[in-house]
């Protein structure tokens, strides 16, 4: 054991590394842009829950977001965040870089376990609790336990199809639902045009 680590936090750790259960997807294309989350919550092998709504509006719609990780930690990132967006209404960037600094140097919060993806009409970004606020160069964020195939399927059917923004998630978020078996076809889809 770590010094100055008590006994429980270890044990802490590894339930939550057993949580897995979410695969968020925000695809940017054609004047839109769409933000979708599967609605599993997973602890080790069985499934805890089938629906849970993993995405947010801000800003009355005018900023969307999704989390994977622990809940109660993604929720009061949600709150920081959304203070940062009251502080910048118009700079989605500037308010993720105050939140990913804030959550990177404060105490508490860096014991965080959550990524979090956040879009608005002309941004997308994915932000980390180690500081890295991320944005794609294809408009594409994938991220959760079905993130990479998400991304393949996402990438493929913007090369190769038509698809609104909102349709090339779902569809992904599908695909994924058949391969990855902590994602499911319980899908929330919220769009910006």
């Amino acid at each position: 054991m770590k010094r100055n680590e008590r006994p429980g936090k270890k044990r802490l750790r590894g339930i939550v590394e057993k949580l897995h259960g979410t695969t968020v997807l925000s695809v940017r294309r054609g004047g839109s842009v769409a933000i979708g989350a599967d609605g599993q919550v997973t602890f080790g092998e069985t499934v805890l829950k089938a629906k849970s709504a993993k995405l947010r509006t801000m800003l009355d719609g005018k900023a969307l977001c999704g989390f994977a990780g622990a809940t109660a930690d993604a929720l009061t990132l949600f709150s920081k965040f959304e203070e940062k967006l009251k502080q910048y209404p118009a700079n989605l960037p500037r308010a993720a870089v105050e939140l990913a600094r804030e959550w990177r140097t404060d105490k508490i919060l860096r014991q965080l376990e959550a990524v979090i993806a956040a879009v608005d009409a002309e941004h997308s970004l994915m932000i980390t609790g180690v500081g890295d606020v991320v944005e794609p160069d294809d408009g594409i964020i994938a991220m959760g336990s079905g993130g990479p195939y998400a991304l393949a399927a996402a990438r493929a059917l913007v090369a190769h199809t038509d698809l609104e923004s909102a349709e090339v998630v779902r569809t992904a978020l599908h695909i994924t639902a058949d391969i990855d078996i902590y994602t499911n076809h319980e899908v929330e889809i919220l769009e910006i045009r």
